[in-house]
């Protein structure tokens, strides 16, 4: 660890394959020339931590316990101390709440918030706005992911909107970039033929992804058995999506092909990407369908019209809604040259708004100047 560069310490939930936990990571690994970056998990490691770990990352958990658990703060203020942080970034509003509850007994370096997504229902909670307004003093800086993720923020959790600035995700576009030689070869792989119309999800396997609606949606297009259906990820829902594929009967048009590592290869072998979700912030996967030239056919919820525009880049239907869904999948389905068009748009989109070099350079920004700017408060 190169001790001259900028210390920066992550704070998140886990490191459990995710879009939050996807992007920390990444911020760690592009940014190795300019900053040196440990991690503090609130609760378990995950298999991106083990992963960091095994590469040489620093990567501790702070063993939170259920409830309000002041010694998570105590452990992140020693942790930041012994390594000499400049700037914690904490990822999510859990995260950010025991940073700044780290800062008010113990001193401690500039905080960077970043929101990537909202809990479902959101509404706002009285408690919670009275307790930001105490723990909003000790935050240097705050970012919403995305305008939807912003307005949420002023609403619910009663930030003022001059605080809130909004950088949009990003991946590297050149990782998914259309291979037409890696599309037949993932085709053969997973037995698609010429005349399928490959559908991928990518998502957590939970109830905020909804997989139900997908599987509900497949069960309106028994007509077509040549559009197919791959779900890649795994998680607490597989059971019961499993129950449901099965008293469907659905087996024959549904696979699920659960954690994969490949996924920018995967993408390739597709011809539409499905999202599904009740609850979303700016999703790393829709940027990643359509960096590859994929049409996406999507739930309206949170900021994913941000991401896909709705008859230009994609389809957009009401969160739940399988019916409206399945006719966005047939429309496409049927028309080839659409499916063309979009994904050209999609994939000019993408490398406009939502490369990952974009991203890093406002993050790396906001780390120089909150390190220079004077506002760290001694450890005590």
């Amino acid at each position: 660890m190169n001790q001259d560069l900028l210390k920066v310490c992550q704070v998140v939930h886990t490191l459990n394959v995710g879009g939050a936990e996807i992007l920390a990571r990444e911020y760690a690994l592009r940014s190795r020339d300019q900053c040196n970056t440990l991690f503090a998990c609130l609760d378990e490691i995950g298999s991106l931590g083990e992963n960091l770990r095994r590469d040489g990352q620093v990567v501790e958990t702070l063993g939170r316990q259920s409830g309000f658990d002041f010694a998570v703060a105590r452990k992140l203020a020693r942790l930041c101390r012994e390594h000499n942080v400049d700037v914690i970034h904490a990822q999510q509003y859990t995260p950010f709440f025991y940073a700044a509850l780290s800062r008010i007994p113990f001193g401690g370096p500039p905080i960077l918030f970043t929101e990537h997504g909202r809990s479902f229902p959101d509404y706002r909670r009285s408690k919670r706005v009275f307790a930001n307004k105490v723990l909003l003093r000790r935050c240097d800086h705050i970012v919403a992911v995305g305008k939807q993720v912003k307005q949420a923020l002023i609403d619910n959790e009663g930030i003022s909107a001059n605080r809130i600035e909004v950088i949009y995700n990003g991946i590297d576009i050149n990782a998914f970039r259309h291979s037409p030689g890696v599309r037949a070869e993932v085709r053969q792989e997973l037995g698609i033929s010429d005349a399928d119309i490959a559908v991928f999800q990518v998502a957590r396997l939970n109830a905020l992804k909804d997989h139900g609606t997908a599987v509900r949606t497949w069960a309106r297009l028994t007509d077509c058995p040549t559009v197919r259906l791959f779900l890649v990820g795994d998680g607490e829902e597989r059971p019961s999506i499993e129950r449901l594929i099965d008293k469907l009967g659905l087996h024959r048009s549904i696979t699920l092909l659960g954690t994969r590592n490949d996924v920018p290869r995967l993408i390739n072998a597709a011809d539409m990407f499905l999202m599904t979700s009740v609850s979303e912030g700016i999703p790393l996967t829709l940027i990643e369908a359509m960096a590859n030239g994929v049409p996406c056919v999507s739930t309206d919820a949170g900021g994913i019209a941000e991401v896909v525009l709705d008859g230009v880049t994609g389809l957009l239907s009401p969160a739940g809604d399988d019916a409206a869904i399945a006719a966005s999948v047939m429309r496409l389905a049927k028309d080839a040259d659409l499916r063309k068009r979009m994904g050209e748009q999609g994939c000019e989109r993408a490398e406009t708004l939502f490369s990952d070099s974009t991203m890093h350079a406002a993050y790396q920004g906001l780390y120089r100047q909150m390190s220079s700017s004077g506002t760290r408060r001694e450890f005590r």
